[in-house]
């Protein structure tokens, strides 16, 4: 009987890209505005749609643009999946926590992330991770810009696809920013927040969370 549902943020959570995440951003914005934008934006924690609307507005393009950056930055992320297996990496304890979780019939795992959807996929899939995780009931960027609605999306796709209604009590956020945090706590789910990704635990503790940890590993 499934009892927990247990939401992974991707990037500085489980995996860190090698950078190329932030390159697809730029050439897939030189690709339609014409030019690469001159500095970037801190994007720990943000959903793709709101990372390119604020490019757009640093770079004073037409919000219209949106879809067609999104489009891009989904074919730019594929075209790197090697180069971002190369020199990207899986955080420390991951593999062995997904792999237990996996293995408990009690819990569902998945993401929450900011990525769309393909984006989450082509990153999860660079590294192997996916076959720990159901996929088919994340939330993603692609569902909302805000990323503080994403928890109710997983759990209606839990309700659809195992017939388990959980709750917000039921569940775990787990990430590296205080966006997380801030997600779990608009549905009332609780977060573990780790200091693998931009911002130093130093900066995490204080914030609320459940646990705050420097790693996934135990």
């Amino acid at each position: 009987m499934i009892r927990r549902l247990v939401l992974f943020d991707v990037d500085g959570t489980l995996l860190h890209a090698g950078g190329h995440g932030a390159a697809v951003f730029d050439r897939a914005l030189e690709a339609v505005l014409g030019r690469a934008p001159e500095v970037r934006v801190r994007m720990g924690g943000k959903t793709d749609p709101q990372i390119v609307s604020e490019y757009l507005e640093l770079m004073h393009a037409a919000p219209e643009a949106l879809p067609e950056i999104l489009r891009h930055l989904e074919e730019g992320l594929e075209a790197a999946a090697a180069a971002m297996a190369a020199d990207g990496y899986v955080l420390p304890g991951v593999v062995d926590l997904l792999e237990r979780l996996h293995c408990d019939r009690r819990v569902v795992s998945t993401v929450l992330t900011g990525n769309v959807a393909p984006n989450a996929v082509v990153k999860l899939t660079a590294f192997g991770l996916e076959r720990w995780l159901d996929l088919e009931v994340g939330a993603y960027g692609s569902d909302d810009a805000d990323r503080r609605v994403l928890v109710p999306v997983a759990l209606r796709r839990v309700a659809g696809r195992h017939g388990v209604e959980l709750t917000a009590g039921d569940t775990w956020v787990v990430g590296d920013t205080p966006r997380d945090l801030e997600c779990a706590q608009a549905a009332g789910a609780r977060c573990l927040l780790v200091g693998t990704g931009t911002y130093p635990l130093e900066e995490l503790e204080g914030l609320g969370a459940d646990q705050i940890r420097p790693s996934l590993e135990p």
